[in-house]
């Protein structure tokens, strides 16, 4: 009988302190997240000071409390993976500090794991039979992609935001609107009442060639129709506009989707990251690809934010693919540091980054 795997995992990229216990890369014995959207809705968004401040104060106890919720031991532990990139580079380097230290005194593996690879690995948890090739639209606070997943590891990025990420302009525009930080929630529950096309909103690159998107200026659009409203308070007017908002980035996110579709001929759609929440993208999503007779997998609610599950998933991936000697290297892999800014094309050897390539564009 095979012996399982257990990946004790770690995530800290944002302002979420996470840690899990993952058997087999399917089965979640545990997720435990420490979550500190109270204290950045002071400020309106992250601080990341204080986050990589909160995430020392908690690290430890989240993965206490995995180990525990999980009913094992490091003893029991196969490895130890951790997010490394990309991300803010204090929060980062708190997670990396306590898995390096855990897998040093354990002597256990230790793996490093992009985080847009995570984010597309949650899907694994849910959709036990998926398997690669796929190509999925990855939609967060910092990313917005639409990857060609060839193989466990290999990663073509084939369209991309140009300026800001989806799920940025789904945290900036809930303030013109009244409403405070985390955005997306606040955003839906306003769109949930309004009046469809009763505002209009621009649908940047919609028509390009590209599989490419831009949302600074939709973001600059909800401004201009804020500034112009004769009540920009009035209830109904802030539900329209959220509506016309959602709309819109449902409706380039979607033709994106769909053109890739035909692009690359793959009938299998992975969605992941926060936005990936969205009722509206999911409904928008799954019309479009019943029409063409393709799939579409989303992640479970739980796993859609950032979480240490998914990096536990990513972690088994990239066990299984290592030699022996990679494996023996694992071991031993003390120098390895955190990479804030990480292309995930260079996920599949990330060793060979140049760290002064690590502050460029992800």
């Amino acid at each position: 009988m095979k012996e399982d795997v257990l990946i004790l995992a770690i995530e800290s990229s944002c302002d979420e302190t996470a840690a899990a216990v993952v058997k087999n890369g399917r089965e979640v014995l545990s997720n435990v997240i420490s979550s500190q959207i109270a204290l950045h809705t002071l400020y309106g968004g992250v601080v990341p000071e204080i986050a990589s401040r909160k995430h020392i104060e908690k690290i430890n106890q989240v993965v206490q409390a995995a180990l525990d919720e999980a009913n094992v031991t490091l003893d029991d532990i196969t490895a130890i993976g951790v997010t490394y990139g990309p991300g803010l580079v204090g929060a980062l380097l708190v997670g990396v500090a306590e898995a390096k230290a855990i897998a040093y005194a354990a002597k256990k593996p230790l793996v490093g794991v992009h985080h847009i690879e995570g984010h597309i690995a949650a899907n694994f948890i849910e959709h036990k039979d998926l398997e690669p090739p796929f190509f999925s639209l990855v939609v967060s606070g910092g990313h917005t992609h639409l990857v060609m997943v060839n193989d466990y590891g290999d990663y073509e990025i084939i369209g991309r935001t140009r300026d800001d990420a989806a799920g940025e302009a789904f945290d900036k525009t809930p303030p013109l609107l009244g409403e405070g930080y985390p955005g997306g929630p606040a955003v839906s529950r306003l769109a949930e009442s309004g009046t469809p096309r009763a505002i209009e909103l621009p649908r940047p690159m919609l028509h390009s060639p590209s599989l490419d998107m831009s949302f600074s200026g939709l973001k600059t659009a909800v401004l201009t129709a804020v500034n112009d409203a004769k009540d920009p308070s009035d209830p109904q007017f802030r539900s329209d506009l959220a509506l016309a908002f959602t709309e819109a980035v449902a409706e380039v996110l979607t033709t994106k989707a769909v053109k890739a579709i035909k692009t690359t001929g793959i009938k299998q759609l992975v969605v992941a990251g926060g936005v990936s929440a969205n009722k509206a993208l999911r409904a928008s999503l799954i019309e479009a690809c019943r029409k063409r007779g393709a799939h579409v997998f989303f992640p479970p609610q739980r796993l859609c934010t950032d979480n240490g599950a998914m990096i536990a998933v990513a972690g088994m991936m990239r066990l299984q693919r290592m030699s022996e000697e990679e494996l023996q290297n694992a071991c031993k892999r003390w120098s390895f540091s955190a990479k804030p800014r990480w292309t995930l094309s260079q996920a599949a050897n990330p060793d060979a980054v140049n760290p002064r390539q690590r502050f460029r564009n992800h």
